[in-house]
């Protein structure tokens, strides 16, 4: 056989091979397949907490009825699994993420530890927006922000770039509080046992967060939100939000950057290339968990708040953030790194 024959032997393969890829089902896709669920925190936080029950019933929505397996992927900040997603994961459907949100926040003030670009990612949806919640412990003596305007208030973080930190680092700047922060908590979890101890005083933490992992704390008064963040919620009456103690227009603009990330709650997404079908079988399958009977009844167990935020709706509040004028997302970089 000639060269010239086993060329286009190959290249008819390799064109045939294309074509079936294409041309294959979403439901032959993913039948029989595992499906992985990146999280970039450990077992037990509340990005865990969410991603695992929106894979307990999320993969008999998707056509072909996957196994969707939950996989912690740790390390700066969540920054590691979502540069896997974006770089390293197969572009086939089978690998999404649960996403830091405050990551579209950090790529526009051009944090280097943002080695993606998250125009590229393609989102599926989110449970519900948060609201931020800084929060005191009830032997700390503060009652409400202007205490913590008046003296120094001691919260615990994990580090600089993380939402522990930047959190009340923003309310010292525009809000003119007085936290003092201790860095070189691994997580959530040791801080609130710092609190326990006494060691800190305070804690930034998600609202729902603190009704779903700590619902007896939140029953007998041992913490106390003095601020928040993002959406208000119903349960939290007089408690000011960050954008009610900014005075100017411009601080609001910087606040609104850094806080964007409460309306994306915590976001699903491909890290970019999935074929278009499986795409929209993989949204639609989402929009349908959220009203799934038994997933509602999880979420109402474990206290995850379901107010869901459409594919749609985390791309259009992600592209704004993006677009963010240099000169204020200048401003916002020494609070966010």
């Amino acid at each position: 056989m000639s060269l010239c024959s086993t060329t286009h032997i190959c290249c008819a393969a390799f064109l045939l091979t294309a074509f079936s890829a294409q041309a294959q089902s979403p439901a032959d896709f993913y039948k029989g397949k595992s499906v992985s669920v990146l999280i970039g925190v450990g077992v037990g936080g509340f990005y865990d907490l969410n991603a695992r029950v929106v894979a307990r019933h999320i993969g008999r929505h998707i056509p072909g009825s996957p196994q969707l397996v939950p996989q912690n992927m740790t390390g700066a900040g969540g920054a590691r699994m979502v540069a896997y997603l974006a770089d390293v994961a197969a572009k086939d459907g089978a690998h999404f993420g649960m996403i830091p949100n405050n990551f579209a926040a950090m790529q526009a003030i051009g944090s280097e530890a943002i080695k993606f670009d998250l125009s590229r990612f393609q989102w599926i949806g989110s449970p519900a927006p948060l609201t931020g919640a800084m929060t005191v412990w009830r032997t700390s003596g503060v009652e409400s922000i202007e205490d913590a305007r008046r003296r120094e208030v001691i919260t615990g973080a994990s580090g600089r770039g993380a939402e522990s930190f930047s959190m009340p680092a923003m309310l010292n700047e525009f809000a003119k509080t007085r936290f003092k922060i201790v860095t070189g908590y691994p997580g959530g979890n040791e801080i609130n046992l710092a609190m326990e101890r006494g060691e800190v005083q305070a804690r930034y933490n998600f609202w729902t967060s603190w009704k779903s992992t700590r619902p007896e704390w939140v029953k007998n008064g041992d913490i106390r939100v003095i601020a928040t963040m993002g959406p208000k919620p119903s349960d939290l009456p007089g408690v000011p939000s960050v954008t009610e103690l900014v005075s100017s227009d411009d601080d609001r603009r910087v606040v609104d950057l850094i806080i964007a990330g409460t309306y994306l709650g915590t976001p699903l997404a491909f890290g970019g290339g999935v074929p278009a079908d499986r795409l929209a079988a993989v949204r639609a399958a989402f929009d349908a968990t959220m009203k799934d009977a038994e997933f509602l009844t999880e979420a109402e167990k474990l206290k995850i708040d379901v107010n869901p935020v459409s594919a749609a709706e985390l791309e259009a509040v992600v592209t704004r953030v993006l677009k963010t004028p240099k000169e204020l997302a200048a401003r916002a970089r020494p609070i966010l790194e």
